[in-house]
């Protein structure tokens, strides 16, 4: 049974709250988890800060035992120090199209 770190979106509409759980990767997003590891709030609060929390000890388990998580729950841990920070995306830079070379 593959196990993934990852999101589930709650909240409502324009104002999404997240979860981050541990979860078999064959699972639908909101589906079925094994165990809800954090939170992560995108909306920044008063203070202008995004808000995560997190229960690190069970996050080390669950990677330790080799759970892989999603880009997006990597760059969260990487965030809080918990994982190396993943390396940014590299963008494919693609000359002119063909149509903007002939003009």
């Amino acid at each position: 049974m593959p196990v993934r770190l990852r999101l589930a979106r709650f909240g409502r509409k324009n104002l999404p709250f997240y979860r981050i759980f541990a979860a078999d990767s064959r699972c639908p997003r909101d589906g079925k988890h094994i165990e809800i590891l954090g939170h992560y709030d995108p909306i920044p609060g008063k203070d202008g800060n995004k808000h995560m929390g997190l229960d690190i000890r069970r996050i080390q388990y669950w990677l330790s035992v080799g759970a892989q998580p999603t880009k997006t729950v990597a760059r969260l841990l990487g965030q809080a120090a918990v994982i190396p920070k993943p390396p940014p995306p590299q963008s494919e830079q693609r000359g002119p199209k063909k149509d903007m070379k002939a003009k």
